[in-house]
């Protein structure tokens, strides 16, 4: 039956190019990123590290380095264009950042003409670890002036752009350590008064900036502002703990995927917002009256940052064309899986999607896969 799911995402996939055409706001990073790949467990890098300090410095050779477009805004404008969505980035860097998002954004389905220039760009050195259950990352930020980045940076010819589109997308609330919860209230509140499209919400990690979690959730999450609120393991517990004190005498009780889902379900019984969940195991959509988990794919994982962004899109493009629950929840899963396997670091188009798609079947994991 899972196998099904694949075959309906081959055929929408197939009459894509025939549906309606569909257009995306999304906002507000763009980050420059070094992907650092260890080749060490966290014990063997300290101790690296140390005998280095300990000659009173010194190089490690052999550790495998990528410069590449980064922030989730960007990332996911990347996947989207690449499956055939029409995306208006509006997002900050400075005058060498924006060259290099031009070179790294060359798709004439994205329009970089809504790109702030700022003084300070936003970068990223992703450590990714070995770990028991795969690979882990740990990332170095320099968020730059995306921490003073907030409604006051959006003008009108922004918020016409808003205002036409089919979904808006505000991610990486964190990096916005300033304004963050203005933005996304702002936006939303324009999309909800005068646009005609869904808002769809990412966070990121909020506990970089998790003093001012509280009035971002009576803002912007319990104000009926999302419409999408998308998230992992991690977010789900983080938020669903300021909403539900008890959620933390369960972490005794649960494993972390449970928790996972206990948390999800807790945010959509007391959110408006459909609560969209994808983890390395399994992804799931929440609402007040249903909720569908589909297993994640058991794929070579070549890297471990970028999976949520490529998730995000395909979901994205699911919803706007009204694929059912677990056919979307493939499709994204399916999207962020031929990410993290492709050796080139590149998102899939429509056609190499139905093919990987082939290659999927039998490959979903169950309980006992971990990675």
């Amino acid at each position: 039956m899972l196998d099904d799911h694949l075959e309906e995402v081959k055929g929408f996939l197939k009459r894509l190019r025939a549906e309606k055409e569909i257009h995306v706001v999304v906002m507000p990073d763009f980050f420059l990123d070094r992907f650092v790949s260890l080749n060490f467990n966290l014990e063997a890098f300290v101790d690296a590290v140390a005998d280095v300090l300990g000659r009173k410095g010194g190089s490690i050779d052999g550790i495998a380095q990528k410069d590449f477009r980064g922030g989730n805004a960007v990332n996911t404008a990347s996947a989207l264009a690449r499956l055939g969505a029409w995306v208006t980035p509006i997002v900050c860097t400075d005058k060498l950042g924006f060259q290099l998002l031009k070179f790294y954004l060359k798709s004439p389905r994205i329009s970089l003409s809504y790109v702030k220039t700022v003084e300070k760009p936003s970068i990223t050195t992703a450590l990714e670890f070995q770990t028991t259950n795969g690979k882990a990352n740990v990332m170095l930020r320099d968020v730059g002036s995306l921490a003073d980045f907030g409604p006051q940076n959006l003008d009108g010819e922004d918020f016409e752009v808003i205002q036409k589109a089919d979904y808006v997308c505000v991610f990486n609330w964190a990096g916005t350590r300033r304004f963050g919860t203005a933005l996304a209230q702002t936006v939303f509140q324009y999309v909800k008064t005068k646009g005609r499209g869904k808002t769809y919400f990412d966070s990121a990690d909020p506990t970089p900036n998790k003093r001012e979690a509280p009035d971002l959730l009576r803002k912007v999450l319990q104000a009926n502002l999302v419409d999408i609120l998308s998230l992992n393991e991690n977010e789900a517990v983080f938020y669903a703990s300021l909403l539900n004190p008890e959620m933390k005498s369960l972490k005794r009780k649960l494993s972390f995927e449970e928790l996972a889902l206990e948390s999800a379900k807790t945010l959509a019984e007391r959110l408006n917002a459909r609560i969209d969940l994808h983890t390395t195991s399994f992804s799931a959509s929440f609402t007040k009256e249903n909720e569908t988990i589909v297993p994640a794919f058991n794929v070579p994982v070549l890297r471990a940052t970028g999976a949520g962004d490529a998730w995000n899109a395909g979901n994205i493009i699911g919803d706007a064309y009204g694929l059912p629950e677990a056919v979307r929840l493939t499709l994204a899963n399916a999207t962020a899986a031929y990410y993290i396997s492709n050796p080139t670091v590149a998102h899939p188009t429509r056609e190499q999607l139905i093919k990987f798609c082939d290659k999927l079947k039998g490959l979903w994991k169950t309980k006992t896969d971990k990675s």
